[in-house]
């Protein structure tokens, strides 16, 4: 296996959702202390540089086609000096992981799938093919060619230094310290070559990396077996914004992937765009997340409870202390270590997951997806709780404890319970969600 297993999903920040294509080495260090300050004692510690770190003309709201791309010799994309000062001389992303390092962090980085268009035009040697004279013209293959980013052509894995150019790129990457590899256009179409290729470059590094895979549209369950074997974490969805349709329709998603995450590997529901956003993004204006509050806890919770890896997008800085706390609640946070994560039950507006504890506790997720306000009384049979008053259940955003009821009789108070079990009352606002934990007893 090229990545290293982990025990609970990858939590990080990313740039994309606040600078799109132009984040700066000084924004990335701001977030990153920010970041060993307030989240690291809850888990976490991976900062991530987004797409287009080598374009000196990099803007928001787009690419730019023939973009000026810093490579070196051998063709390999190198940091922006003017928006990454400390790369200089060819220093390349070692100061910047040294430093983030030395806040206690991990380092990560954005790539794309294939090889650049410009070394291509220029034929750059590629390194590791001495006396083949193999150049970047040799390898490109202008058929599989990523349809949303115009810096890159496909790679022809049919020729030999296909294979040494990823292995040239990943020996950089390892010898800059970089801990963790976002790489684009894998999944939308699969590119099951490139993904071994690449996973293989990182073992040949000799460096322990984590692989992303993005951008999950479409992604079939069929492909789990091969993700396991490639990839630390993989998308399941396209690019998620601030707007509730792109939450709901993870609903679905989580509930077809999430019984199959754990160490092996992390089905990834993409960033979580809290916070503020779109400072210079690819989407949208300088705004605080345009989702409501329930919007957000749902959101939080629905990623933990399915234990998705966490990206926030948010510039760490300027946002807001609610979200800050939204991002460290520690029972929330509890979900990402609990085991048998699934959806239970949905029926209408009404989703209901559960989980359970390595210290025995259980945990039930109480979504209300529709427009209008919900009072249920919920069986503990159908979410995996005791039938007996036992113990205590608290819902976790609210710190409150629940009130249940013993049921002895078939009554509209608890329509739906049956005799014998136990009734837990709870009200939902819309787009909101309940968490509750009961403990052992």
């Amino acid at each position: 296996m090229a990545t290293t297993p982990t025990p609970t999903p990858p939590m990080g920040w990313n740039s994309w959702d606040s600078y799109g294509t132009t984040v700066t080495e000084a924004e990335v260090l701001a977030n990153a202390r920010f970041m060993a300050e307030h989240l690291l004692p809850h888990g976490w510690d991976t900062v991530v540089v987004d797409i287009d770190w080598s374009d000196p003309t990099a803007r928001s709201h787009g690419y730019n086609a023939d973009a000026p791309l810093a490579m070196d010799a051998w063709g390999r994309l190198q940091p922006d000096v003017t928006r990454f000062p400390s790369s200089v001389d060819g220093a390349g992303f070692g100061p910047l992981a040294d430093a983030v390092h030395a806040l206690g962090l991990r380092f990560g980085i954005h790539t794309m799938r294939g090889i650049p268009r410009r070394a291509v035009a220029q034929a750059t040697p590629i390194l590791g093919t001495d006396g083949t004279d193999a150049t970047a013209a040799d390898v490109a293959d202008a058929t599989n060619v990523c349809e949303w980013n115009p810096d890159m052509l496909g790679l022809n894995h049919d020729h030999p230094a296909a294979q040494a150019y990823y292995d040239s790129t990943l020996a950089l990457y390892a010898s800059w310290g970089v801990d963790f590899i976002k790489c684009d256009d894998m999944l939308w179409p699969y590119q099951a070559r490139d993904i071994e290729a690449y996973a293989l470059a990182i073992e040949r590094s000799g460096r322990s990396i984590e692989l992303s895979l993005s951008p999950g549209r479409d992604l079939s369950l069929t492909r789990l077996d091969h993700l396991r074997e490639h990839a630390t974490m993989w998308r399941i969805c396209d690019d998620l914004w601030d707007r509730w349709e792109d939450v709901e329709a993870n609903f679905a998603r989580f509930a077809r992937w999430a019984p199959h995450a754990g160490s092996h590997g992390w089905p990834d529901g993409d960033m979580l765009p809290l916070g503020r956003i779109g400072l210079r993004a690819e989407r949208g204006e300088p705004r605080d997340s345009l989702l409501t509050p329930a919007e957000r806890r749902t959101l939080m919770t629905l990623w933990c409870v399915a234990r998705s890896p966490l990206m926030v997008g948010g510039d760490l800085p300027t946002s807001s202390p609610e979200t800050i706390a939204l991002l460290t609640n520690p029972g929330v946070l509890a979900l990402l270590r609990t085991t048998a994560s699934r959806e239970v039950f949905r029926e209408g507006p009404l989703v209901l997951w559960s989980a359970q504890g390595h210290d025995g506790a259980a945990y039930v997720a109480a979504f209300n997806t529709g427009e209008a306000p919900l009072a249920v009384a919920l069986d503990a049979g159908n979410v995996d709780l005791p039938t007996t008053l036992d113990g205590e259940v608290r819902e976790l955003w609210r710190d409150a404890v629940v009130r249940r009821t013993a049921v002895t009789e078939q009554s509209d108070a608890a329509r739906g319970v049956a005799p014998g079990s136990v009734a837990l009352h709870v009200e939902i606002a819309p787009h909101d969600v309940v968490l509750l934990r009961h403990a052992a007893p």
